[in-house]
């Protein structure tokens, strides 16, 4: 492997200067710099990894999902590519509305629908009826992303929660050689938090976190996304 020049070297390099700051931000802000540069670099770290995963196990059961369009299978879902992505959202029987924060993030999915589907198939995956995740997907506007129902709950307990828990569930597949196997899904719990730290995954998926952890307030402790802001 390549020989990477230290972080700290990249970042003296900097020429960035804005108006009427100090010394002291200056030297700060290029030492955030090369923290920044490592984290970037650990990023890249990790998503090899990811992709040098031994092959996962053997999808063996027709998981069956009602569509908008009627009920499809698991190979269905992959249309014509062979990565499937599926993120099971917070909308169970029990729910009235679906969870504020997974439609947030699916928000934040909508209008990349086609740029992610030039790498991967994407689809959306809730315990209710179909009905009302059409319902609901009418509700936001959304026109792009696909829902489907696990009206059985087989997939939900097999790769989401043996419980059949209301929890959200971020899960990637792969096809080859007809075969479907699991290649990856979100495994840090709430109890793998860190003291004082809002339980989330890693890497976190939604824009919303990232941005916000470029403000001087951040995230926050007891902040999260509502589905309206006029009173709901």
């Amino acid at each position: 492997m390549q020989a990477l020049t230290p972080a700290s070297e990249l970042a003296a390099m900097n020429r960035a200067q804005f108006p009427n700051e100090t010394a002291e931000y200056r030297q700060a802000r290029n030492a955030l710099l090369a923290e920044e540069i490592e984290l970037r670099r650990h990023i890249e770290r990790v998503a090899e990894l990811r992709r040098q995963l031994p092959a996962g196990g053997e999808v063996t059961k027709a998981y069956r999902f009602q569509g908008e369009n009627g009920p499809v299978t698991i190979a269905d879902l992959f249309g014509d590519k062979a990565t499937l992505i599926i993120y099971s959202y917070m909308f169970g029987p029990q729910r009235e509305r679906p969870c504020p924060m997974c439609t947030s993030f699916m928000a934040s999915l909508e209008g990349k629908v086609p740029d992610i589907e030039q790498r991967a198939a994407l689809a959306m995956v809730a315990r209710s009826p179909i009905e009302r995740l059409v319902e609901a997907k009418k509700a936001r506007g959304w026109t792009q992303l696909k829902v489907y129902s696990d009206g059985d709950g087989s997939f939900t307990r097999d790769y989401v929660s043996a419980e059949d828990a209301d929890v959200p569930g971020y899960t990637v597949f792969t096809r080859r050689d007809g075969k479907i196997r699991h290649f990856w899904s979100g495994e840090i719990g709430g109890e793998m938090a860190d003291p004082g730290q809002d339980p989330r995954g890693a890497p976190d998926l939604d824009p919303l976190w990232t941005l916000l952890d470029t403000t001087p307030e951040g995230r926050g402790a007891d902040w999260y996304p509502k589905l309206n802001y006029n009173g709901g």
